[in-house]
C-alpha cells in the first residue's frame, strides 16, 4: 500500500509535527487519531483519508489544503491575488457566487494572455480610476426614453 506519495505524505506530516516540536503522542491527543495509527501514516504504511488529512491539519495547526497537495488529493495552486482572496472570503456570497466569480476573472486572464498583454500592462488601481474618469463616462452613450442613443 505505501506508494510514493503515500510516503512522502507521511514524510511530510512527520516533518511538519518535528518543526512544530509535537510527540506522536501529542500530536495523536490533539487530532483525534490512535497513536498507532499516526505512527502508520508517518512510516508510509497507511493511505490516509481526507478527513484524517483535516484532523492531522487541524493538530499541526496548517492548511488542509496543505496536506491535501502533498497526498494528491489536490492539485497545487498558484498563489491567490488580492481579488481572488477577496471573493474567496466574502461571506455574503455563496460558494457558488464564488466559483462564478473565480472563473470569470480566471476567463479575464486567460484572455489576456492569449492576447499576449503582459501583466506589467495591467492598469494599476489608480490608473484604472483615471482612465475611467469623467472622460470616459462621456464618451459612453446612453439611451433616451425613445430608444436614441445619445453621447454624453
Amino acid at each position: 500500500m505505501a506508494g510514493s506519495k503515500v510516503g512522502s505524505i507521511g514524510e511530510y506530516i512527520r516533518e511538519q509535527r518535528t518543526r512544530a516540536k509535537i510527540s506522536l503522542r501529542q500530536l495523536a491527543d490533539v487530532s483525534g487519531i490512535s497513536n498507532p495509527y499516526l505512527s502508520q501514516i508517518e512510516r508510509g504504511l497507511r493511505k490516509p483519508s481526507a478527513e484524517i488529512l483535516a484532523q492531522i491539519a487541524k493538530g499541526l495547526r496548517i492548511s488542509a489544503e496543505a496536506l491535501y497537495v502533498q497526498a494528491g488529493i489536490l492539485e497545487a495552486r498558484e498563489a491567490d491575488t488580492d481579488l481572488q482572496a477577496a471573493v474567496r472570503a466574502d461571506v455574503l456570497l455563496t460558494e457558488r457566487q464564488k466559483q462564478v466569480l473565480l472563473d470569470i476573472y480566471a476567463s479575464f486572464l486567460k484572455e489576456n494572455e492569449a492576447d499576449g498583454v503582459p501583466p506589467s500592462d495591467y492598469a494599476a488601481p489608480d490608473e484604472a480610476a483615471a482612465a475611467d474618469g469623467p472622460a470616459a463616462e462621456q464618451a459612453i452613450p446612453e439611451r433616451t426614453p425613445e430608444g436614441k442613443e445619445e453621447v454624453g
